[in-house]
């Protein structure tokens, strides 16, 4: 019954139900454009092609995880939002990079309009590459019914239409709905594949099917194993999300006429994971650009297939180091563009705060310096590694040409992308009195002494 009480408070307040709904709702019309075919696909052939072991296939998948099996269908979503937030990621680098773009990270308001207009323009150009890139091994497979520069012009302009599209939902959910749009649509990408997941699971752990280059086959006491170990990595996450580190601040006295204002003791978190889920992916996104462009090349240049091969084998060795490296860099990257600690010294000082043992002001400022750069190493560590492990894991066990898997950037992106939501939906409960939305009451963190 508590279940049910939490969900009819959760709809009792008009602007959460407002923003869950329009969130779900947008939701359900990413997931329709998804299944929209474009014209002129062999879409049986492609699927025939998804199943064998080649470069191109491997290189569709990994792909196909952040587009929720549109790619694989070959249907007008198929970009997804990746293109916008591959474009996101290089306007904040070039914003620290290039004064002009810099300055206008400055301007407040109306120069975060400006750079959202230039990342827009970006991720259009970024749309037309990559379907320009995607229709070149259609029509080598020969998966094209009518090949020709017309099916070319109108396929670039589906998929580049179909990822303005995207973006645009993914914009409106963040002004209207719930969590990060960019961030929602990739849930709900890869949560689609779940029960395909699942299923597969019971498939081969029934039929016991083999894997390429002779590996044994799936039974069920293996499929257990990795599903309880995904299912402990899950627990790793959510414990490790909610530890923080507590800074004791003090507030001097203040007399304005016969009342004493301040004087008491408060302190400022800092959780262990400052970055939240954002740097998986854009390490994730990042990590589609050399991929994409080399297996596109293979073609041409044979040694390029290896690469390609390389850096979208989720069990291989140099794509798991290349994926660690980038998210410890994207870790500090966001960190450094959210957490300005002369700004964060600066206002405590001007609210009469100060920390115990050091003085405010510049003084201030290096000391949450360097507590963010500890933190930093510490979560982005942690974060990366637990994006690793479970691709190792599977790799471990014998199951390294496995068609199918949960990986752990898929992993740390759904549940990371779920604690988020669910901490906005607790904030609206208990803004207006109620228990929370967990059960078992509000969501507390653990404190680092």
């Amino acid at each position: 019954m508590s279940f049910f009480r939490t969900v009819r408070n959760l709809f009792s307040i008009a602007e959460l139900r407002r923003k869950v709904l329009f969130t779900l709702g947008v939701l359900i019309v990413y997931r329709i454009g998804c299944h929209i075919p474009v014209v002129g696909v062999d879409t049986a052939g492609l699927a025939s092609l998804m199943e064998g072991a080649t470069n191109l296939s491997r290189l569709l998948g990994y792909f196909d995880v952040f587009s929720g099996g549109a790619l694989a269908q070959c249907t007008v979503f198929a970009l997804g939002i990746g293109p916008y937030i591959t474009a996101s990621i290089m306007m904040q680098v070039l914003g620290f990079s290039v004064p002009h773009l810099e300055q206008l990270m400055k301007e407040g308001e109306y120069g975060r309009k400006v750079i959202n207009q230039y990342t827009r323009y970006l991720a259009l150009a970024l749309s037309i590459f990559y379907s320009s890139m995607y229709v070149i091994p259609l029509e080598l497979k020969g998966l094209v019914l009518f090949p020709g520069w017309g099916f070319r012009i109108v396929f670039v302009l589906s998929l580049t239409v179909g990822c303005m599209v995207v973006m645009w939902l993914g914009e409106q959910i963040s002004l209207f709905g719930m969590s990060s749009g960019s961030s929602m649509i990739i849930f709900a990408s890869i949560v689609a594949r779940f029960p395909g997941y699942v299923i597969k699971t019971i498939q081969y752990a029934r039929d016991g099917i083999l894997y390429t280059g002779g590996l044994p086959g799936l039974n069920w006491v293996m499929a257990c194993v990795i599903w309880l170990f995904l299912f402990a990595i899950t627990l790793c996450i959510i414990f490790l999300e909610k530890g923080e580190r507590k800074i004791p601040v003090q507030y001097a006295r203040r007399i304005i006429g016969n009342r004493v204002y301040g004087g008491q003791n408060s302190f400022i978190p800092f959780k262990i994971q400052n970055a939240g889920v954002m740097p998986v992916i854009f390490a994730s996104t990042f990590m589609i650009v050399p991929g994409s462009i080399a297996g596109m090349l293979a073609y041409k240049w044979a040694f390029l297939g290896e690469l390609a091969r390389s850096l979208t084998t989720q069990t291989g060795f140099f794509y798991n180091f290349f994926q660690f490296f980038l998210i410890v860099f994207f870790y500090f990257l966001y960190t450094s563009m959210v957490f300005d600690p002369k700004e964060l010294a600066e206002n405590l000082k001007k609210s009469g705060g100060f920390i115990p043992g050091i003085r405010p002001g510049n003084q201030t400022a290096d000391f949450f310096d360097l507590v963010l750069t500890r933190l930093g190493l510490v979560g982005s560590m942690y974060l990366a590694g637990l994006a690793a492990l479970p691709n190792l894991m599977v790799f471990a066990v014998g199951m390294g040409s496995m068609p199918f898997f949960l990986g752990g950037t898929s992993l740390l992106i759904v549940v990371g992308v779920g604690l988020e939501t669910s901490s906005q939906l607790e904030a609206y409960l208990l803004e207006h009195n109620y228990e929370g939305f967990l059960v078992s009451g509000k969501m507390k963190p653990r404190g680092l002494r």
